[in-house]
This record gives C-alpha cells, structure tokens and sequence, in this order.
C-alpha cells in the first residue's frame, strides 16, 4: 500500500514537472532551435558556392551555364520540394513530414563529398544538390506553420522572423567558412559537404517533437488538440486561439452536415478559390519580389562590386550579408511593437529607387555605389523578413501548409532566375540595364504590397485567416 501510494505520488510529480511553465518553454526553446537551424542551412547551401565557384570551375571545367545551374539548383529543388512538402504536411501532419524532411536533406548533403570528376560531374552535382533544395523547401512548408501554432500571438511575429536572421547568418558564415577553408587549401568537395554535420545534429534533435494542435483541430482530433496544448502550450493567448479554431472546425462541420458546404482536403486548386485568392496573391508575389533583387546580387557580388570598382571578397560576400542580417534584426525587434505592414511597404519603395539610381548612374563613384548595395542590402532584408511571417499566419489552418509553400516555391522561380540569368544578363545587356531590371521587380513588389500587405499585428491565426478570406 505504501508503495502504491508513493508510485502514485512519483506518477502525480512526473507529470507536474512534465506540464510545468519551464517544460513548456524548454520546448519552446527547442522548437524555435530545429526551426532556425534548418533555416540556418538554407542559407548555409546557397552561400557556400560562392567562394569555391573558382576551384570548382576549374575543377569540373565549368562554363557560364553549368555553373549556373549549380547554383540554382537548390532553388529549383524549393520550388518543388515547398508545395509538394506543404501538402504532405497538411494531409500526414506536421511531426513526421519535420523528420523525414531533414532525414533527406542529411542524405543528400552527405552525398556531396562523394561527387566525381568527369563529364557526369556537372549532372550529379545538380541532381544532389536539387534534393537539398527539395528539403530545404520542406522547411518552409513544414516548420514555418508548426512554429506559428504553437507560438503565442504577442510573440508570433518576432519567434518566424528569427528564422530568417538564421538564414543571412548560414549564408554569411558559408561565405566565412567556405573562404577560410579554401584559403587553407581544403578541396572543395569537402567544403561544400560541411553542412552534413548540422544537418545530422538537427535530424537527431527532431525525434519526439509533439504534433501541432492546430493540425488536429483540421482533422478532428480536438481532444489530442487539447492535450498537446496543455503539455506544451503556456501562453493564454495560444489557448484561446486553439479554442477559436477548434470553434471554427465545429461551425464548418456543422454546415457540411447541413448540406451547405463541404470540408475539402486540401489541394492547389484551393489557393485560388474566391475565398484565399488574395492570401496567395499577396504572399506569393510579395515573396517573389523580395527575393529575386537579393539572390542576383548577394550570390555574384564579386562580380557585381568588382564592375564598379571594388575588389569582391570579404567586402563583397560579408559586407552584403552582415548588412543584411542587420535589417533582419531590426525588423525582428520592432515586428510586434510597430506591426507588419510598416514593416513591409516603404522598404519596398525605397529599394525600388535605390536599384534604379546604381542601374541609371553608370558613371557614379565608385564609393557611393557602395553604400548604395549596402543600402539596398540592409533595407531588402528587412522586408524579406516578412515572407517568413505573413505566409504562416494569412492562410487557414488546412491550408497553412500547402499554402506556405506554394509561395515559397513561386518565391523560388524568382530566385532561380535571378541566380541564373544575372551572370548572362551582366555579359550580354551589362551590368547598368540589369540593375534597372531589378529595379523593376521590387517596384512591383512595392505595388502589390500596398494594396494588399495586411496587419495582423497581436491577432490569432483564427481571426487572421477569416478576415484576410472575404
């Protein structure tokens, strides 16, 4: 008897300690930690080309095209990998598509040191790092709405925006690192191949991660909602939303029980429907704009800053993304004070013109074209960071997934191309009429974003996506 009490009292602990408000942000803590580090390794992959493209061109004897399409491989890998991951995590659920995501990613990048010479170099190369782009496309589509459901409103813009400050600093750290070690002499298979050791580490701290009480509440399962939100949720404000949503399910399965509507799975088609056309609009094209500009420059700016006169490396690769790490910060510091879309339109405007002067001044000092690229740097990061934000709260729960990456991978076209085409553009139209170019797709980001940006600024998911869908 005494035994069984003292079991029961162990048990009765165990759980107290289990549901306490340190457990909760412990887990917390750890959610945000995977998330950032599969961000950090989006950036890590596509800046870490930039300072072995010599060793490899000689290596591999790569001309303009092959190594184009080296380099826009991962981001033609994001365009396939964030809607088909989106709509895998909002048909399996969040917790085992956030595994099996990393899983490839540890695959593939491992796969890199193990890269031949010859004539299938090139191909391979591509094919290997198209499948990191596939996972890293996962994390978008997977991560992005896991973090928004579990994060509570006040705190929700702040804990997605850190994401992309882990993304200029992996790319920032890629350029350091990957200057370093081929500095030292390191092949550059080996170089390239560094991201295998964070991505193992992310794939083991993955395992038992709860599922999002969001995801449930599509299919559902509200009692599981309700449990998982007890064990790991402390803010309030969070229970409140998933009671909302879990309003919301009730209302829209009782009208399919009436006949007046029907609940749908989720479906491409869907993102363009009366109801979420503008969400998809607005986060896709928005997420297109920012990009495209940033990609071009940052992933050439060797080329780009020694056309105006300056040498490239350290001042070229880390000025730019220290720039524009620190208008990530900025941005993350003052999202939920000032609210999004503040945030989001001037900067647009600002880089518009900012890109024209450089494209249109061909004979402008070579110090002012500087600080104008670090300019630009600093102010295009700071409203990139909103395309981390306003996908994972404008769009409804059943297709928060889908819907992230679907824009993520229209993001991706914009990307791919920038990448792509810049070194081309550079040779054949010069450097003055690709900046007005790029001028030009951040003008239409400008447009589309002060008709459409909205603010969500401290409301719940629920209430975000039913009035963005009217």
């Amino acid at each position: 008897m005494i035994h069984s009490t003292r079991t029961a009292a162990s048990a009765d602990a165990s759980i107290s300690k289990e549901t306490s408000s340190t457990f909760k942000r412990r887990f917390m803590v750890r959610l945000v930690a995977v998330f950032i580090g599969g961000m950090f390794l989006d950036g890590y992959i596509l800046g870490i080309i930039g300072p072995v493209t010599g060793p490899m061109r000689s290596d591999l004897q790569l001309d303009s095209l092959s190594l184009g399409m080296i380099a826009a491989g991962p981001l033609a890998g994001i365009f396939v990998g964030a809607p088909l991951a989106g709509w895998a995590t909002d048909k399996f659920g969040r917790k085992p598509m956030f595994l099996v995501d990393m899983g490839l990613f540890l695959l593939a990048s491992a796969a890199q040191f193990f890269v031949a010479s010859g004539d299938g170099a090139v191909v391979q190369l591509a094919i290997i790092r198209f499948l990191m782009g596939v996972a890293i496309g996962g994390e978008y589509s997977i991560g992005g709405p896991l973090l928004s459901e579990f994060s509570p409103p006040k705190l929700r813009g702040r804990l997605l925006g850190l994401t992309l400050i882990a993304w200029y600093v992996g790319f920032m750290m890629a350029f350091i690192i990957g200057t370093l070690l081929h500095d030292a002499g390191t092949p550059w298979r080996l170089v390239i191949g560094t991201s295998t050791i964070l991505a193992l580490v992310l794939f083991l701290a993955r395992f038992g991660l709860p599922e999002s009480p969001s995801w449930l509440i599509t299919k559902g399962r509200r009692e599981e909602a309700l449990a998982i939100a007890r064990r790991y949720v402390e803010s309030p404000q969070m229970h409140h939303s998933i009671t909302e949503e879990i309003d919301l399910r009730r209302i829209q399965e009782a009208q399919a029980a009436q006949g007046r509507t029907k609940i749908k799975s989720a479906s491409v088609g869907m993102l363009f429907s009366r109801q979420h056309w503008r969400a998809t609009l607005f986060t896709s094209g928005f997420w297109f704009c920012a990009v495209t500009p940033y990609f071009a420059i940052a992933t050439f700016a060797d080329d780009v800053l020694n056309h105006f006169g300056f040498g490239g490396g350290w001042a070229g690769g880390v000025g730019l993304s220290a720039l524009a790490t620190a208008g990530v910060v900025t941005t993350v510091l003052l999202i939920d004070k000032l609210g999004r879309r503040i945030l989001t339109v001037p900067g647009q405007w600002l880089c518009a013109g900012i890109l024209l002067i450089i494209g249109l001044w061909g004979n402008a000092p070579a110090i002012l074209v500087l600080v104008l690229f670090l300019a630009f740097s600093y102010f295009n990061a700071g409203y990139t960071t909103l395309t981390q934000v306003y996908p994972a709260e404008v769009f409804p729960g059943h297709l928060r997934g889908i819907g992230m990456g679907f824009a993520a991978a229209f993001s991706r076209i914009g990307a791919a191309l920038g990448t792509f085409a810049l070194p081309w553009a550079i040779s054949n139209i010069g450097m003055g009429p690709s900046m007005v170019a790029a001028a030009a797709v951040a003008l239409l980001g400008a447009v589309l974003s002060q008709w459409l940006a909205p603010e969500t600024k401290g409301r719940t998911l629920a209430e975000i996506s039913a009035n963005f869908s009217h």
